[in-house]
């Protein structure tokens, strides 16, 4: 039982670091010289790294708070599951933590699914632009959050 409950923080660590590098890191559209993430576009030609802000797009702000609401549900999932792992009647379900965690993969993969169909509002289009590691990341967390979302829910407490 000790190892399934290690198995499954560092599962769920494991996701939430996912979740917070794809949010921060600029890395989710490359070109030529050019990141762009959730946050800034950056251009990085001969002379020094300039960044200006992104678009006030709605859909990449919606993006946005979709990627801050995966990180919010996850560690409020997090936090949910350690209170209620000593404070849980024996046989008890963890379905709030779960429901939290797997809302967390739903906003993350909607933020991801926005992003893939929309991106070229906002960022200019480029013949060799392609998506980044932030944004492969973010699909990676999707699938892993889902997992931990239903293991939380079958999950039974034992003594």
């Amino acid at each position: 039982m000790l190892l399934l409950l290690l198995g499954i923080i560092v599962l769920h660590i494991s996701v939430l670091v996912l979740l917070f590098v794809s949010t921060i890191v600029s890395q989710w559209l490359v070109g030529n010289g050019h990141r762009a993430d959730l946050w800034l576009n950056c251009t990085i030609p001969m002379s020094p790294f300039r960044c200006t802000t992104s678009s006030t797009n709605e859909w990449l702000q919606s993006v946005q708070a979709l990627m801050i609401l995966s990180v919010i549900f996850s560690v409020k999932s997090l936090f949910l599951f350690f209170c209620q792992l000593f404070t849980l009647t024996k046989g008890g379900r963890f379905y709030l933590t779960g429901i939290f965690q797997i809302l967390a993969g739903l906003c993350v993969m909607s933020a991801a699914a926005i992003f893939t169909v929309r991106h070229t509002e906002w960022h200019p289009s480029s013949d060799n632009a392609s998506f980044g590691f932030a944004y492969i990341l973010s699909w990676v967390a999707f699938p892993l959050a889902i997992l931990s979302g239903v293991i939380y829910v079958i999950l039974r407490k034992r003594e």
